[in-house]
């Protein structure tokens, strides 16, 4: 049956939770498991079950036992006359022992004493009254409750009732047991797991064995798919010989069904011929004889071959003359490399510049005869591997200066601080300073990493502009005075609170005033001009530097890049700077532009709307 045609084997991802080789013994430590997880909850539920049942038994003597104490007493303060010392006797009785209810009752049905005291309907003690059946059984409680009766003999009156009833929850709850047999079932379960782990160790081989006997019964055929693990044991390796035995007995038939299907590829138009022509990456077919059996669209126009249909037919070295791919083909289609090769060339001479890979490889690993060639412009990829190059080596060397900074001054602090105070307070003021372009170099390059992830985000707060300046003044104004540069703070008399994201907002703003500092000689001069009002907040960042030319005042602003002034590349950047802060404005709903002439100075223009404004 041809590979085209077999039916789709089942995939083995529906074992995907299981370990491979594991499915055949899963079962088994499943309903092991299972049955565990069962006595466990039988356990528990028993255990529950007798704890209860003996606490309700024991609280049923507990009243009755309260009751037994309680008779003689009241039956000698009734003897007595001493209504007043019984009711309290009944409430004390119930408050002490947990009773819902305590009380003592006539043959008449009026209660005489409760602990409840609206519910007593005589307030003196009668006359003697009818006799009753003396009886000392306590009568059946319900399901919430516990009950005794206790029969009173009053001399000089008669007999009473001694009424109790107690809720059964009093007795309390003692999980104690219960717990204790869980855990000790818990830990015959985690036995369970180590000893299915040793078990699945042994099994595992003839485990993945059954497996891959599975899928073989299911249709598959890739000897990828059918070969398993040899680390699983002799079965393993066993099983993996009888693989390739039975794959060298396909090789001929696998061969004949590619050259037969190479030589359907005629110039009909196909489906397939149409899908392949949509590829971007040059596709060819190149038979034992190094001649050009299919082609692709893209592979012609990769090759500067005037026509596809030129590449057909033709000897392959007519067009692919790179002398590294031409022994690859040839080497593919003799049989003697089977193995895939990657060349990257570098195009100067024919068509415009940039690079090609050639991958060349044999159609199947066990077919001799056929060789796929399959073409693709990296150029794009090799500038953008240059580029983070680029920036690896300046974010590298940025790093290294404030690092090595912090080094020399931390040795100055150490060895003269103690003896000197002012050269301590210069070194901790360099060193806080270094730290803080530290961590800004360190936030940019985050700040890049969320970017490519699309993570990068504004989170709205109150934006104290007064606060924001006055740090941007004292961050910059040492480093202008060591350059002899003039910076100048132009702002209103008063500054509003605005929303905003205040540190992505004091990221924009330092890439632009430390910027203007960094490009400007000394004696130069950067002025920065605040204006805010009901709709727009922005600043402008003036300079006397170097300028930036034409060509390069929108380029600025991509990522790595930076001017091709030579004077530039004397200046250590990322060339992230404006790209981030481009972004953060953008992401306020504002822009960043800019003017500038070369040697005549720049002006960035940061303008954001004002969503909220509180005076």
């Amino acid at each position: 049956m041809d590979s085209a045609q077999k039916p789709a084997a089942p995939s083995r991802s529906r074992n995907r939770f299981l370990l491979s080789g594991e499915s055949a013994i899963a079962s088994i430590g499943l309903s092991l498991a299972a049955l565990l997880l069962t006595v466990m909850s039988v356990t528990v539920w028993w255990i529950t079950r007798t704890q209860q049942s003996a606490m309700e038994t024991m609280r049923g003597h507990q009243v009755y036992s309260v009751g037994e104490m309680l008779a003689p007493s009241i039956e000698l303060l009734l003897q007595q006359g001493e209504l007043t010392a019984v009711r309290r006797m009944v409430a004390d009785a119930a408050r002490t022992n947990h009773l819902s209810s305590c009380q003592i009752v006539l043959p008449n049905g009026k209660i005489l004493a409760s602990s409840k005291p609206s519910e007593a309907s005589i307030q003196e003690l009668p006359t003697p009254w009818p006799p009753i059946r003396a009886t000392r059984t306590p009568p059946p409680a319900d399901e919430q409750t516990m009950a005794a009766h206790i029969v009173l003999i009053i001399p000089g009156h008669g007999p009473a009732e001694l009424r109790l009833t107690a809720p059964l929850a009093a007795a309390g709850e003692h999980w104690e047991t219960a717990v204790g047999a869980a855990f000790f079932c818990v830990v015959a379960l985690g036995l369970h797991l180590v000893l299915y782990r040793r078990v699945r160790s042994r099994l595992r081989g003839l485990g993945a064995v059954r497996e891959a006997l599975g899928a073989l019964a299911a249709g598959e055929t890739c000897i990828e798919s059918l070969t398993i693990n040899p680390e699983f044991g002799n079965e393993a390796v066993a099983w993996n010989n009888l693989i390739d035995e039975a794959a060298k007995l396909r090789r001929q038939s696998n061969g004949e069904r590619a050259r037969a299907a190479l030589n359907r590829r005629q110039e009909g138009g196909t489906e397939l011929d149409a899908a392949c022509d949509t590829l971007s990456q040059g596709l060819l077919l190149v038979d034992d004889k190094c001649t050009v059996r299919y082609a692709n669209g893209a592979a012609g126009a990769l090759l500067s071959a005037p026509r596809r249909e030129d590449l057909v037919g033709s000897d392959v070295a007519k067009f692919l003359q790179v002398e590294s791919v031409l022994t690859a083909v040839r080497q593919v289609a003799d049989g003697t490399n089977r193995r895939r090769s990657v060349f990257d060339i570098e195009r100067r001479e024919d068509g415009p510049a940039g690079v090609l890979r050639f991958v060349v490889r044999p159609v199947r690993r066990e077919d001799s005869g056929t060789a796929i060639v399959t073409i693709e412009d990296i150029t794009q990829q090799r500038v953008a591997e240059e580029a983070r190059n680029r920036f690896v080596a300046q974010a590298t060397h940025e790093l290294r200066t404030p690092l090595t900074n912090i080094r020399l001054y931390v040795e100055t602090a150490i060895e003269n601080g103690e003896d000197d105070p002012g050269t301590r307070v210069k070194c901790l003021n360099v060193i806080n300073g270094e730290a803080r372009r530290l961590e800004r170099i360190v936030g940019e390059m985050l700040s890049v990493a969320e970017i490519e992830a699309g993570s990068f985000e504004v989170h709205y707060d109150d934006v104290r502009l007064d606060q924001l300046f006055e740090e941007l003044r004292l961050e910059y104004e040492q480093q202008a005075l060591e350059k002899k540069i003039v910076l100048v703070f132009t702002l209103p008399p008063k500054l509003a609170v605005i929303q905003g994201d205040r540190d992505k907002m004091l990221l924009a703003l330092h890439n632009l005033v430390g910027n203007a500092l960094k490009y400007t000689q000394p004696n130069g001069k950067v002025e920065v001009v605040v204006n805010v009002d009901d709709r727009l907040f922005s600043v402008q960042v003036k300079d006397t530097g170097i300028g930036i030319s034409e060509t390069d005042q929108e380029k600025i602003f991509d990522r790595f890049y930076r001017a091709k002034d030579p004077r530039v590349a004397k200046i250590t950047g990322t060339g992230l700077g404006l790209t981030l802060a481009r972004e953060v404005v953008r992401l306020h709903g504002g822009d960043i532009t800019v003017e500038s002439r070369l040697d005549h100075g720049a002006t960035f223009t940061l303008k954001v709307p004002v969503s909220k404004q509180v005076a």
